[in-house]
């Protein structure tokens, strides 16, 4: 009864689930060429999953199937950096665990996807985090230039991290709709663009960011696909860098790299993954295809290290997508959480953590 309710009545039961486009932005959504029929459509559509069931029996199954296997044995190591401490000056990628990323571009302090709870979820008991102490927190975080959100799911929206980082952040880029939950939250709406896919937004003469499509879905209740998912392309004079968000493989990923020339570095996600909804997330060896579509000089692995939402051990997307990169053009870059990637460094190593 309650997980049937929260399809209808999500604010009634936690300010967590947040809250759907409504009024001027829903009429901003609902112009989208992308929003038909009541809700948000891929370019490619994804066919019925294969796994059998309805959405509520799914749900119910993920809430309640035990993936004991797909845990770590003991914490997996992290690197304490102090993200304040990091030079404007230098260009640097920190991984933050699953698909949370701290990027300094063009001397901006960029902030993707954070989820900084013990747990990825509208309620505490469930997806808890891995085992291990976790140094962040949205009080740590230094003034955040730019904040991007890709798609508003629970590993990626979290309603008590946003809580914290009001205060410290400047500006927010989202795709069309998840603005809605931001400001339900109490965030100022002046400082949130909401944008459709193949969006140039020129946060000023030195960083632009390009917000992009993907091949996924949305939603934090059963209600889906009422707010839009995105990647995203971050240009400066210097640096092209890609984040994918979540998405299943498509041809957008040759399209992006024919229209940007190929990213320095692409954020790609890697792990979550099923044959049942491989539609919707890539498996390891497509991550390693999308990336050799998108002619990137190297790749850092998201999505994986910190939450279980899918059946898979949790190191497989590590070993996998190394296999799978043995024949490509680009470095995979395989840092710890917590340790810096210098963007311009093409010859810094990283060891095999994870076995």
């Amino acid at each position: 009864m309650l997980i049937a309710s929260a399809g209808s009545f999500p604010s009634i039961l936690n300010a967590g689930f947040g809250q759907a486009p409504k009024g001027d932005a829903l009429s901003e959504v609902q112009r989208s060429p992308h929003y038909r029929d009541g809700a948000f459509r891929n370019q490619v559509a994804p066919p019925p999953s294969s796994g059998g069931g309805n959405k509520l029996a799914t749900l119910w199954r993920f809430l309640t199937e035990k993936r004991d296997y797909a845990w770590p044995d003991e914490p997996l190591p992290v690197i304490d950096t102090d993200l304040a401490a990091i030079p404007r000056d230098s260009e640097v990628i920190v991984w933050l665990g699953h698909s949370s990323w701290y990027l300094q571009l063009a001397g901006k302090r960029i902030l993707i996807d954070p989820v900084f709870s013990r747990y990825a979820s509208p309620f505490s008991f469930i997806n808890k985090a891995f085992p291990g102490d976790y140094p962040w927190s949205a009080q740590s975080m230094p003034a955040i230039d730019l904040l991007i959100i890709s798609h508003d799911h629970y590993d990626h929206l979290d309603y008590a991290t946003m809580k914290g980082l009001m205060p410290k952040v400047r500006r927010v880029i989202t795709p069309l709709g998840v603005g809605s939950h931001l400001r339900y939250w109490g965030m100022n709406g002046q400082i949130i663009t909401e944008v459709d896919w193949n969006t140039e937004v020129a946060v000023d003469d030195t960083l632009t960011v390009h917000v992009l499509p993907a091949r996924h879905f949305s939603g934090r209740d059963l209600n889906r696909n009422q707010t839009l998912w995105a990647s995203f392309m971050f240009v400066t004079p210097d640096r092209k860098i890609y984040y994918s968000g979540d998405s299943g493989y498509g041809p957008h990923f040759k399209a992006i790299g024919e229209q940007f020339g190929g990213p320095d570095i692409a954020i790609m996600e890697n792990g979550q993954y099923d044959p049942d909804w491989r539609h919707v997330h890539m498996m390891p060896d497509e991550t390693a295809q999308a990336a050799a579509d998108l002619n990137a000089a190297a790749v850092l692995p998201s999505h994986s290290g910190r939450f279980v939402l899918a059946r898979h051990l949790w190191n497989d997307p590590y070993r996998q997508l190394t296999r799978a990169s043995r024949d490509k053009h680009y470095r995979l870059l395989t840092p710890v959480q917590g340790e810096p990637v210098r963007v311009g460094d093409r010859d810094q190593q990283f060891h095999v953590w994870w076995e």
